[in-house]
């Protein structure tokens, strides 16, 4: 295979790069990278000195791309499959660039600084800057809770970038910040069918050895 994806099953980026590949069942070799063992993470920065997944290498054109996002517009130019992620219409695909940067920028980001504070080493933990996180995140929800109260999918009918995007943010909130059930029914709705979904759903069976190092939230 000409393409290896370096990544980790419990990256919730990675996620949404998976998520894509397996859509249109793209053939490429999975590389997982283990960041706590420093020959796995020191091997890594050699192809990547940022030393941030996922990141895609296609030994075909010798591009190295980085960036969950450029890794699923790459694919959708120079290996499109039966599902447009990127739809050929310019107006769709605008829509679905600009949902794609709403969840990751609005849902996924205040999403993961939740979280990851909660891992922090002792007296090192940033309380006004998880509490900006919280209200980002909740005011990202109800706008998309709106929007998905019409439609199947992020942008309307069709399966997009926007959905691999939107699908482990909601999955990780759900899971570890608050049930979306409650105060978001139509986005949990939404959740439901992204993990029906096969290629989602081969994402978290291949998560769901890792899941337990996710810190919930504490009731």
């Amino acid at each position: 295979m000409s393409m290896t994806l370096y990544f980790h099953p419990l990256s919730s980026f990675c996620h949404k790069a998976l998520t894509a590949l397996y859509e249109n069942d793209t053939p490429f070799t999975p590389h997982v990278v283990d960041l706590g063992d420093p020959a796995s993470n020191a091997a890594f920065k050699k192809v990547w000195p940022v030393g941030k997944f996922p990141v895609l290498r296609d030994e075909a054109s010798n591009r190295l791309i980085p960036e969950s996002t450029s890794i699923i517009e790459y694919l959708s130019l120079h290996y499109p499959g039966r599902i447009k992620l990127v739809p050929d219409d310019a107006e769709l695909a605008a829509a679905v660039r600009e949902t794609d940067r709403f969840y990751d920028l609005n849902v996924h980001v205040p999403m993961q600084k939740i979280i990851t504070d909660r891992i922090r080493p002792a007296g090192k933990n940033d309380t006004f800057g998880v509490d900006q996180a919280r209200e980002l995140l909740h005011t990202a929800l109800g706008i998309a809770e709106k929007k998905m109260a019409s439609r199947p999918w992020a942008t309307g009918a069709l399966f997009t970038m926007a959905d691999c995007a939107a699908a482990p943010t909601l999955f990780y909130t759900d899971m570890a910040i608050m049930p979306l059930a409650g105060a978001y029914p139509h986005l949990a709705g939404y959740l439901g069918r992204i993990k029906d979904r096969s290629s989602y759903g081969r994402v978290l069976k291949e998560a769901e050895p890792y899941l337990h190092w996710v810190p919930r939230e504490k009731v």
